[in-house]
C-alpha cells in the first residue's frame, strides 16, 4: 500500500496502474498544470494525475482513499473557488478524457468527463442540435452536476433536467452507472448535488432543435438602468420560453463590434437569445427596443457562436471573486440598490448577472432533483475580474459589500457552480429542503467523504 509522506506522495503504487502523465512537483509541466480558471487560487498539489480512461480514475480514486491524500476533481478548471486543486494532495485531471458521441437515433449525446461544452456544441451542432449548457463555452462537464444554467433554461431546462444517464466511480473504485432504471438515488443526488458522490466519467444528455439563435446584447446608459431593470422584470415574466435574457451591469469593452462613443463606459441591459426566427424575434423584442437602447447587436449567430462570445472577455489567468444568490423577485429597493453598486463597477471585467430560471426550469419540482430552488425567478451572480494581481485585494471588498447589501432581497441560497468556499451554512441553504436526503446519500456512497473539495456535503451521522 502506498504511504502519503510530509509535502510528497510515494507514487510507486500508481506507476504502471495509470497511462496518463503522472506530474509531481520537479515536473516541468508542473507549473502549467497545476493553474486553474481563477488565479485568484494558487495551490500546490503533491501529484497531478492526467486520467486518460475510467481505469485511470480508478486506480487514483483508490490511491487517494489508501493513503488518505486530499482529492481534488478537475474537468474544466472553470470552477472560480477553485476546487479543481488542492495543496499537498491529488489532483485528479480529467482533461483527456475528451470522447463524444452523437445517437442521431435517439438525439442523445453522450460526453466524457474532460470535454468542455464547446467540444459538445461543436459535435452537436453539425446535426443542428444542442443540450443546455452555460454561457461560456471553455466551461468544463462540472458545470452540468451543480444544475446547469444558460440560455436555453426556459425551453428546455437546466442541464441536470437533460441528464439521462451518467457513469462515476465511487470512493469505494467500484464503477457503475446512475439513471431513473439504476441507482436511482445517485441519480437524483448528481442532479445538483454536485461532484460529492463520485468522480463522474461520462454523461449522457438529451439533444434538442436548436442550430442559429438570435442572440446579442442590448445596453442602456447607467442613468436609465433602474428603468430598463424594472421593464425587464416584465418582458421576462411575460415572455414565451423559447425567448432568453439575462440582465448584466457591464463596462462596455474598447473595440468592436461596440460603438466607439460608448467604450468604457458602464451601462445595463439583457443579452438575449431566441430560438426562433428572426420575426418571432422581433416581434418579442419591440418592447425592449421601444424604450430605445443605445447599443443594440441583436442579430442571427450559429448557436456555438452565442456560446462562446464571452470567451475572450473572461479567459483563464484572471483575478476572480464572486457572490451568488437566487432571487424571485425585483423589488424597488432591489433595483436601487443594484445601479447604486454598478455605478461603482471596479475593474472593466466587473459585473453582475441575473440569469432567468423559470419557464421550463419552474415545472421540475423542488424535490425531484437536488437542485432545490425551483421557484426562484433568477440566478444572480456578483463577480469582480482583472487579469492585474496587484489588484486582486481590491475585488473582494465590492463583491462582497455589493452581495451584502442585495442578500436581504434574495431567496436565501445560492447556485452551488457561483459560490465561493463560503462555508457549511452556505451550502446548507443553497440545497434547503434537500440537503438531509442529500446527506443521507452521502453517507451511503461516500460515508468518508473522500469527495470533500467541493461545495460540500457532508456524511448524515
Amino acid at each position: 500500500m502506498a504511504t502519503a509522506t510530509t509535502g510528497q506522495l510515494e507514487t510507486t503504487a500508481l506507476e504502471g496502474q495509470v497511462r496518463g502523465m503522472l506530474i509531481s512537483p520537479d515536473d516541468p509541466a508542473y507549473e502549467e498544470a497545476r493553474k486553474v480558471y481563477n488565479a485568484m487560487v494558487d495551490k500546490r498539489p503533491a501529484l497531478i494525475v492526467r486520467a486518460v480512461d475510467v481505469a485511470d480514475v480508478i486506480a487514483v480514486v483508490n490511491f487517494a482513499r489508501e493513503t488518505g491524500a486530499p482529492l481534488a476533481v478537475r474537468g474544466g478548471t472553470h470552477n472560480v473557488a477553485g476546487f479543481g486543486v488542492v495543496d499537498e494532495g491529488v489532483v485528479l485531471d480529467l482533461s483527456p478524457m475528451k470522447g463524444i458521441r452523437v445517437d442521431l437515433s435517439e438525439k442523445l449525446v453522450t460526453v466524457e468527463g474532460g470535454c468542455t461544452w464547446g467540444d459538445v456544441d461543436h459535435a452537436t451542432h453539425a446535426f443542428g442540435l444542442a443540450t443546455p449548457a452555460g454561457v461560456i463555452s471553455t466551461t468544463g462537464m462540472g458545470l452540468a452536476l451543480g444544475g446547469g444554467i444558460g440560455y436555453l433554461a426556459r425551453q428546455y431546462g437546466l442541464v441536470v433536467d437533460n441528464l439521462v444517464s451518467a457513469d462515476l466511480v465511487l470512493a469505494d473504485g467500484s464503477f457503475v452507472t446512475a439513471n431513473e432504471q439504476e441507482n436511482g438515488d445517485l441519480f437524483w443526488a448528481i442532479r445538483g448535488g454536485g461532484g460529492n458522490f463520485g468522480v463522474v466519467t461520462s454523461l449522457t444528455l438529451r439533444l434538442h432543435p436548436v442550430d442559429t439563435v438570435i442572440w446579442g446584447p442590448m445596453l442602456w446608459p447607467l442613468e436609465r438602468a433602474a428603468e430598463v431593470m424594472r421593464a425587464y422584470d416584465g418582458w421576462m415574466k411575460d415572455a414565451p420560453d423559447h425567448l432568453y435574457g439575462f440582465f448584466a451591469f457591464v463596462t462596455v469593452p474598447p473595440g468592436p463590434p461596440f460603438p466607439e462613443e460608448f467604450h468604457l463606459q458602464k451601462m445595463g441591459g439583457v443579452v438575449w437569445a431566441c430560438t426562433d426566427t428572426q420575426e418571432v424575434a422581433d416581434e418579442l423584442l419591440q418592447p425592449a427596443r421601444a424604450l430605445g437602447p443605445a447599443v443594440d447587436l441583436v442579430g442571427p449567430v450559429p448557436f456555438p457562436a452565442a456560446q462562446s462570445a464571452f470567451d475572450a472577455l473572461y479567459p483563464p489567468g484572471h483575478q476572480q471573486y464572486w457572490r451568488a444568490d437566487f432571487v424571485d423577485e425585483l423589488s424597488d429597493e432591489a433595483i436601487k440598490t443594484h445601479v447604486e453598486y454598478a455605478s461603482k463597477l471596479p475593474t472593466p471585467q466587473a459585473s453582475m448577472h441575473l440569469y432567468p430560471i423559470d419557464g421550463a426550469v419552474h415545472r421540475v419540482g423542488s424535490g425531484d432533483t437536488a437542485f432545490a430552488y425551483r421557484n426562484s425567478r433568477w440566478a444572480e451572480v456578483i463577480l469582480a475580474v482583472d487579469p492585474d494581481p496587484a489588484l486582486a485585494d481590491q475585488l473582494k471588498p465590492w463583491v462582497v459589500d455589493y452581495w451584502e447589501a442585495t442578500h436581504p432581497y434574495s431567496a436565501g441560497g445560492a447556485y452551488v457552480n457561483f459560490m465561493m468556499d463560503e462555508g457549511q451554512d452556505r451550502v446548507q441553504a443553497s440545497y434547503g429542503d434537500n440537503y438531509p436526503r442529500l446527506a443521507e446519500i452521502k453517507r451511503k456512497y461516500d460515508p468518508d467523504n473522500l469527495f470533500q473539495i467541493n461545495q460540500n456535503i457532508k456524511p448524515a451521522d
